[in-house]
């Protein structure tokens, strides 16, 4: 029986583990928490992470989590229109769907080949040619055929493997919330979506589910996303709150609303960071497997275009498929040479909508605000286009 070992259990390391898994491989998911749990937030699923799902065998129960994400435009602070709402033609057209109900889903495709063990810090990760590769924590050692690192922008496998990949900041601070249905200071009929673009902020919001309706989302409520330059804030929940609603006191309703209705306890704060460079390779032969990363350990970058998940969900997917296909170590080989294309794609997208976003000054944002209208809907539909026209790799 082939194993492997997934350094990483977020929304990247538990999709790959289990469909692993369900290949029939044994594997052994090593976690540096203590608890595996996800943030009481949101994930936005473009079409490419939804097909990934279903390559991945989990996505037949995703109608009852999802939530279709209409285009709602963007408006400046004073309420104008930039971008007019567009209909969104169906194969285009993403879903928002809460972080605890698709970890539930990926959870429970586990099975019992994977052995989850946390509190495991990996601190060292072999991939020599003439041996068989493995990862190592506190005077312990797993080999096995193959070894997926997906522990996040801070990958400690990443560091050693292609230390030229630097982690950089964004240049910006994000906070995130969901407010459940009961708190919502909105109509029953009245749906949520849209986003508000000003100099160096923005403010995102969609609904989750409809209200009172269990069938549409287990978690229901409005999901909101806020935007700001600069670091995070040290101050407490309660204070970034207050900061939240000075900064963005006067913008288009719903927003005033949305913050005040947020609980301290609902917010998560999260600085923004990428990697510059790209690692130099995604995938490592060792011996007779190697060594692939996955998901932000490989390509963490803002959050702009919602490709983050995504790309994760999509490498698992090709990983999957490959593994199938080919032996290894060919299939590390062929991971590289099909991921590292595809994620420099997305990555180059995110961070020309990232340079119209943190536009500032008045002579700059005068300049970007007349040109919106042209560049964010080319910008998009090519996101959108790279999204809906991703296929895994077929035999």
């Amino acid at each position: 029986m082939r194993s492997a070992v997934v350094v990483g259990a977020g929304l990247g390391g538990l999709a790959v583990a289990g469909a692993l898994a369900r290949s029939g491989w044994q594997v052994t998911l090593l976690e540096r928490a203590d608890r595996v749990r996800p943030e009481p937030t949101a994930v936005v699923l473009w079409p490419n992470g939804v097909r990934a799902l279903q390559v991945l065998g989990v996505g037949a129960g995703l109608d009852a989590i999802a939530t279709p994400l209409p285009d709602g435009g963007i408006r400046r602070p004073d309420g104008h229109w930039l971008v007019q709402p567009r209909p969104t033609p169906a194969d285009r057209m993403p879903v928002v769907v809460h972080r605890e109900d698709l970890h539930d889903a990926l959870i429970a495709g586990l099975g019992d080949r994977v052995e989850l063990r946390t509190g495991v810090a990996v601190d060292s990760v072999r991939a020599e040619a003439t041996e068989r590769p493995g990862v190592g924590w506190n005077g312990q050692f797993v080999e096995a055929d193959l070894v997926v690192a997906a522990d996040g922008t801070d990958s400690v496998l990443r560091r050693q493997l292609a230390p030229e990949a630097a982690v950089v900041s964004s240049g910006c601070a994000a906070w995130r919330a969901v407010i459940p249905w009961y708190r919502a200071p909105l109509p029953a009929d009245q749906p949520v979506g849209g986003e508000v673009l000003g100099a160096g902020y923005r403010f995102v919001a969609a609904s989750l589910g409809e209200r009172g309706s269990s069938g549409a989302s287990r978690r229901g409520g409005v999901y909101w996303v806020a935007t700001a330059a600069g670091a995070p804030r040290p101050e407490p929940p309660q204070t970034q709150l207050a900061l939240l609603q000075r900064w963005y006191a006067g913008w288009p309703a719903p927003i005033g609303e949305l913050l005040a209705a947020t609980d301290p306890a609902d917010l998560v704060q999260q600085e923004i960071r990428e990697l510059r460079p790209l690692p130099r390779a995604y995938g490592f032969p060792a011996g007779p497997g190697g060594v692939v990363l996955l998901g932000d350990a490989a390509h963490a970058m803002p959050p702009h275009l919602g490709q983050g998940a995504c790309l994760a969900f999509e490498d698992a997917a090709t990983l999957s498929s490959l593994l199938r296909e080919s032996r290894l170590p060919d299939a590390v080989l062929a991971y590289d040479r099909v991921r590292r294309p595809r994620a420099a794609t997305v990555v180059r997208q995110t961070r020309r909508m990232s340079a119209v976003l943190q536009t500032r000054g008045r002579l700059a944002l005068r300049a970007r605000d007349a040109a919106l209208g042209t560049i964010t809907p080319r910008l998009l539909s090519g996101a959108a286009a790279t999204a809906a026209t991703w296929r895994p790799p077929t035999p």
